[in-house]
């Protein structure tokens, strides 16, 4: 079922409607939805170069604005539905571990998980349900997911449809490596 669905998006990606569905997509997927707008911004940045910025811009905008519905989930909705989406796509073990280390690491989390393929939901839900500052909240999904669409954006950009199958193989990685980056760049500028 996910791979047809995951093929009708790429489609939808090439079709008038895609800006609306990649708004939707990215809205979705932040607070329940499986499937990471990627799927649609790599082949409409690939494809119509021209438009990269503008489609890393609305994955960003609605991602955040998604971002915000799954925390309110979490914070106010978590009974009637965010337990029963958690369990619904196996994720509750995992949400138990990030709400506990939400206390201790909760900016770090947001940064590094929204870049990562691990299902933004997760994330945010986790954030609301540990009653994680808000506006902290925001800022650092703000930040992590304007770093992830824009780095898809601009590789599917600069390389074309041939960098398509290196990203949907080694998005974990190249991710990864980013958030390896950013937090060595944190780490040193504290030690400066």
């Amino acid at each position: 079922m996910l791979k047809d669905l995951y093929q009708k998006l790429r489609e939808l990606a090439r079709s008038p409607k895609a800006e609306r569905a990649l708004a939707a997509i990215s809205f979705a997927e932040a607070s329940f939805f499986p499937i990471p707008p990627d799927v649609m911004l790599l082949p409409m940045a690939s494809l119509k170069p021209e438009t990269a910025w503008r489609a890393a811009f609305i994955c960003t905008i609605f991602s955040i604005l998604g971002g915000i519905a799954g925390y309110g989930i979490g914070m106010f909705l978590m009974d009637s539905i965010g337990k029963p989406l958690m369990d619904f796509y196996g994720y509750s073990e995992k949400l138990v571990h990030f709400q506990t280390s939400f206390q201790k690491w909760g900016v770090w989390i947001i940064l590094i998980k929204g870049l990562t393929p691990i299902p933004f939901k997760l994330v945010t839900i986790a954030s609301g349900l540990a009653h994680f500052n808000f506006a902290l909240f925001v800022i650092t999904a703000t930040i992590t997911r304007a770093m992830r669409f824009f780095l898809v954006a601009g590789l599917a950009k600069r390389f074309g449809p041939s960098i398509e199958p290196f990203i949907e193989k080694q998005l974990y990685w190249v991710t990864g490596a980013l958030a390896v980056i950013i937090i060595g760049g944190f780490w040193a500028a504290t030690k400066i």
